[in-house]
């Protein structure tokens, strides 16, 4: 098989970082403001936190191994898919779902931050107003968020640009179909093609670097009053 240049490695890792990041959104979102609901410390919340945690701080590879169990031929999310004739493991969509799952707990932290930052009082102001649940997050938390949001969802994709431990078990090191810059520069440093592997470090390292200042500029103006 012939392996892909830089550029086609490049748009691989992009594609799985969007796909990624926009499958985290909503479903990031949702958690985040169901959690910022909870003013005090109760145990559920602690426990719920605990649990996003745990990508972050277990091994990438046990995460992968978790998933390659539900998301294989014998696991249970895994026949499912193949009832649908959806093919997921090795291929560039379980590259996808690995930086998501890895990159998840950033986005709901930043978002629920942004959340828990908006005076309580606003939001009383507008149920006092008419507007319902959704009402309320539609036109006065997501409006007074969006910085800590969009600097979450950047942080995401950060974080899946880079993924490689989950990514090596459930979607392998295949070159052209799931090779990611990360795959890309371990392979490359393994058979001793050090310059090349430099070249894509390099490239990963300007990418994310520009991610992350955007990140760091829109949180520290959060809380700032808007100026059009």
């Amino acid at each position: 098989m012939t392996e892909p240049d830089d550029l086609a490695i490049l748009a691989l890792t992009l594609k799985v970082a969007l796909v990624a990041t926009m499958a985290i959104v909503p479903f990031g979102l949702a958690l985040a403001w169901t959690v910022a609901q909870w003013r005090g410390r109760s145990w559920v919340k602690v426990v719920i936190e605990a649990i996003l945690a745990m990508p972050l701080v277990l091994p990438p590879t046990a995460v992968g191994i978790v998933l390659l169990m539900l998301l294989g031929k014998d696991g249970v999310a895994g026949r499912w898919f193949e009832a649908l004739g959806i093919e997921l493991v090795f291929t560039w969509r379980a590259a996808a779902l690995a930086s998501a799952v890895m990159a998840f707990p950033l986005f709901v932290r930043s978002a629920r931050t942004a959340f828990e930052e908006i005076d309580p009082r606003l939001l009383g102001v507008a149920r006092t107003l008419g507007d319902g649940p959704v009402g309320v997050f539609r036109r006065v938390a997501l409006p007074l968020a969006w910085r800590g949001i969009i600097a979450g969802a950047l942080l995401s994709f950060c974080r899946a640009l880079g993924e490689f431990g989950a990514t090596i078990l459930i979607a392998g090191n295949i070159p052209g179909k799931t090779q990611t810059l990360a795959l890309a520069i371990f392979q490359r440093a393994q058979s001793g093609r050090d310059a090349d592997a430099l070249r894509l470090v390099g490239l990963t390292s300007f990418l994310a670097i520009a991610a992350v200042c955007a990140s760091e500029l829109l949180s520290q103006r959060r809380g700032r009053p808007f100026t059009a």
